[in-house]
């Protein structure tokens, strides 16, 4: 039981919620701890229960998603949040991802899908979808990390290629057959170097440079 990832559901409807929880509360290794039905009391919950992901919701009343994910980032709120929305529009999913969304899934999105994708980033994984890496590679340039990746060592960028496509601390280690302490190690230099807040904005960064395999 203790191995099983605990999930907090913030949306503004309760009928998507109820359905959500029902249909996670038959994973073996998954657990809902709890629901909110806005930013304020999603911000709230996620403090008070410190769940391992979050599904949130971007359109909502008063406080949305996205400002709901800046403000658990503020709080250094270690929780995974995935946002699940029916919003695909460039200005929903480019600011989400930038707040430090670990994922961006569709609310019509298959089940045993959505369980797989809170499994990937309660992993470590960053989920971009092919359609989200593209309105991404579309926008300008934000200042942050702009103009120094020649500042990264050639395995730094092999690194960082990694965590683009997904991989996890451990998956990299593998791949590249180092130890996990020394991926680490590259990845808070990457983080640094480019000033960058955590592995979501590098993926961001790998994916708008041309660094993803």
């Amino acid at each position: 039981m203790g191995d099983r990832i605990r999930v907090l559901l913030v949306d503004d409807h309760q009928v998507v919620r109820r359905g959500l929880r029902t249909f996670l509360e038959v994973q073996d290794d998954i657990e809902v701890v709890g629901e909110a039905g806005d930013g304020d009391e999603g911000v709230a919950r996620a403090e008070e229960l410190r769940p391992d992901v979050v599904l949130m919701d971007v359109k909502m009343p008063g406080t949305d998603g996205i400002e709901a994910l800046r403000r658990l980032r503020e709080a250094a709120n270690p929780a995974r949040v995935l946002i699940v929305t029916s919003f695909t529009e460039q200005r929903t999913v480019v600011p989400a991802l930038r707040a430090g969304a670990s994922g961006y899934v569709y609310k019509d999105i298959d089940p045993d899908a959505l369980a797989g994708a809170i499994r990937s980033v309660h992993a470590g994984h960053v989920l971009l979808q092919p359609e989200v890496a593209g309105a991404l590679l579309s926008q300008d340039d934000p200042a942050t990390g702009t103009g120094r990746g020649g500042t990264l060592t050639e395995r730094e960028r092999e690194v960082l290629g990694l965590i683009a496509d997904g991989r996890s601390n451990r998956e990299i280690a593998r791949a590249l057959v180092l130890s996990e302490k020394t991926v680490k190690t590259h990845v808070s230099n990457i983080l640094m170097k480019l000033d960058l807040a955590d592995r979501t904005q590098a993926a961001l960064w790998a994916v708008r440079h041309g660094l993803t395999n």
